[in-house]
């Protein structure tokens, strides 16, 4: 039992919830994609998710509740168990007598509401509820990882002699089959995955082996093991891999793969040998993540209009610039899947493809056998593309093939491992690129970097004397505010001691204070006057200093926005900012 479309469609226009002419734009997207309505509705930002699911709730007549922010009683979750929760996205989330509340994403699943009244015993009450609300309370079925491993160590202890064979490096083949070890990598890629993790790095020392998480940019060690467990981590992991397991002294890339009915993972592995053994750091990449919007990674204002404005254009170079792990692809890959339709063709060289987007058409760089960014390239501009996505430029050769094909009727989109947007001029002149071609062809220039969102359990913070006094000996401090007031973002008369600043602060949900990210962002649009500063080769804070005349509003500028707006913290946008 779902909501059908027309009866969707209804409840949509009678809560004035979506524009007739939004609806159609969302219908067409899912036909051309193949995708539900509602899907596209929420990827889209048009309607938030919650909005949605109180809409069918509506209809259908079924109670809803969210359940993002509750933390349920071990009582009462563990009437469903983990697995059946896991695998039918149901809740157990109350119990009156001998009713037991049930949060669903799909109420009308009768079978699986008569097993669960098979299984406890009770009767069922089905709620509506967000995906997002399942996922919060999946988390708190969750063992601590340290606990997991130390009931796992010991088992293996008593059990089986794998650990005094893998400390001896003997038979690797049938040590990573082994099921401790198994189990241990397993248990170690589910906690990176229910933590939202984007880097596991497993770093071999003297003595013991330290385990790491990269969480919304931050790394964190989050287990210790004993040193002999080692060996069989490594192997376990080179077999997922598809990698060579009696090689220990070269470097190791491979790729794997998860899939559950709970999500879907790609993991990119990359072994490397150190002092002590050999690192491991995989990357996560989600498959089943929904791109983004624009406003949804932080674009506002005049940057977001620059954006939306430029890359409408037929051709010419548009480049997103940060240093590693700032976003630039996903920034990229928003703009692909805004300009992705039936209407053009859409050819990709990347390195590696981090998100499959469906009608383009990518490809993975293969320098072993030849196909490097620039032989790719040179293939690509063959297969009559509109649009062209280099991953990355880095060399002479690259950047050339990619401004002549910008001069020859393609929009190229690319990165560049710059500090400013200002900087990438310079940098692409180092790399031999000609100034006169560059004005020619370059339209855009973003650079980014991601800052943590606060939480919503967050406290205020006015700064005092001595910060203001310590910050102005930094930055120009009064030209910030001046921008926060020409913007509106604070009255005509603010001081700094008038803002309310927050800070994070700790809850049961968020330890931290901090959960995910956002983009800070300066958007630098190629006008005549810079131009003219490019083939005169000056340096970039010249080129800067104009943008900043022209409006380009700077990524600091952009970060104390935020910071104003409670979104994240000062302390947050100088860690990436310094960095």
């Amino acid at each position: 039992m779902d909501v059908e479309l027309e009866q969707l469609k209804k409840a949509l226009f009678k809560g004035n919830l979506i524009s007739p002419e939004k609806l159609e734009l969302a219908e067409k997207k899912a036909k051309e994609l193949g995708q539900k309505l509602e899907d596209v509705l929420v990827g889209e930002k048009a309607i938030s998710e919650e909005n949605l699911v109180k809409i069918k709730a509506e209809t259908l007549k079924i109670p809803f509740v969210n359940l993002e922010k509750e933390i349920i009683s071990p009582r009462i979750l563990e009437t469903i168990p983990e697995s059946l929760a896991r695998r039918y996205n149901v809740i157990a989330f109350k119990q009156i007598g001998n009713d037991l509340l049930v949060a669903m994403l799909n109420p009308g699943d009768l079978q699986t509401i008569k097993f669960i009244e098979k299984k406890t015993g009770l009767k069922v009450l089905p709620y509506f509820t967000t995906a997002q609300s399942i996922k919060n309370i999946l988390k708190q079925y969750i063992k601590t990882l340290v606990a997991e491993f130390e009931e796992l160590i010991k088992e293996a202890e008593e059990m089986s002699p794998i650990l005094k064979d893998s400390s001896k490096n003997k038979n690797l083949k049938k040590i990573a089959v082994e099921i401790p070890v198994i189990r241990m990598v397993d248990i170690l890629l589910k906690h990176a995955i229910l933590e939202s993790a984007s880097d596991i790095h497993i770093e071999p020392m003297e003595k013991k082996v330290v385990i790491r998480y990269r969480i919304d940019g931050i790394l964190y060690e989050v287990l210790f093991l004993p040193k002999q467990v080692h060996p069989g981590i490594i192997a376990r992991i080179k077999v997922l891999a598809n990698l060579k397991l009696d090689e220990h002294r070269l470097p190791q890339d491979g790729r794997f793969k998860i899939e559950t009915e709970g999500y879907k993972i790609s993991f990119r592995v990359s072994i490397m040998p150190v002092f002590y053994g050999e690192k491991v750091v995989m990357r996560l990449l989600p498959e089943a993540v929904k791109v983004s919007v624009l406003d949804e990674l932080g674009l506002s204002g005049d940057a977001l209009r620059k954006i939306q404005s430029n890359i409408k254009s037929s051709e010419g170079l548009i480049l997103v610039t940060g240093p590693t792990g700032c976003g630039k692809t996903t920034t990229l890959y928003t703009i692909l899947n805004i300009l992705n339709s039936t209407r053009v063709n859409i050819s990709t060289i990347e390195d590696p493809i981090e998100y499959c987007i469906p009608m383009i058409n990518q490809t993975q760089v293969k320098p072993a056998i030849g196909l490097t960014f620039a032989n790719g390239l040179r293939s690509l501009v063959r297969q009559d593309p509109d649009i062209l996505m280099v991953g990355e430029i880095r060399d002479v050769e690259t950047a050339s093939l990619s401004i002549n094909a910008a001069l020859t009727g393609h929009l190229v989109l690319s990165t560049l491992h710059t500090n400013s947007a200002a900087g990438a001029f310079p940098r692409l002149i180092d790399m031999g690129a000609k100034g006169f071609l560059i004005v020619s062809t370059a339209k855009l220039i973003i650079a980014q970097r991601l800052v943590r969102r606060l939480c919503d359990s967050k406290k205020n913070h006015i700064l005092k004397d001595s910060e203001i006094k310590s910050l102005n000996e930094e930055y120009n401090m009064d030209s910030i505010l001046n921008m926060l007031k020409k913007k509106r973002i604070v009255g005509s008369k603010t001081n700094w001691k008038d803002i309310k600043f927050t800070r994070p602060q700790s809850s049961k949900i968020c330890p931290e204070g901090y959960k995910g990210r956002i983009g800070i962002f300066e958007v630098l649009e190629v006008s005549e006057s810079i131009k003219e500063l490019i083939i005169r080769g000056v340096p970039s804070d010249k080129i800067e200093e104009q943008a900043k005349k022209e409006g380009m509003t700077t990524m600091l500028e952009d970060g104390f926005i935020k910071a104003v707006q409670g979104i994240t913290t000062i302390e947050e946008i100088f860690r990436v900012i310094r960095e």
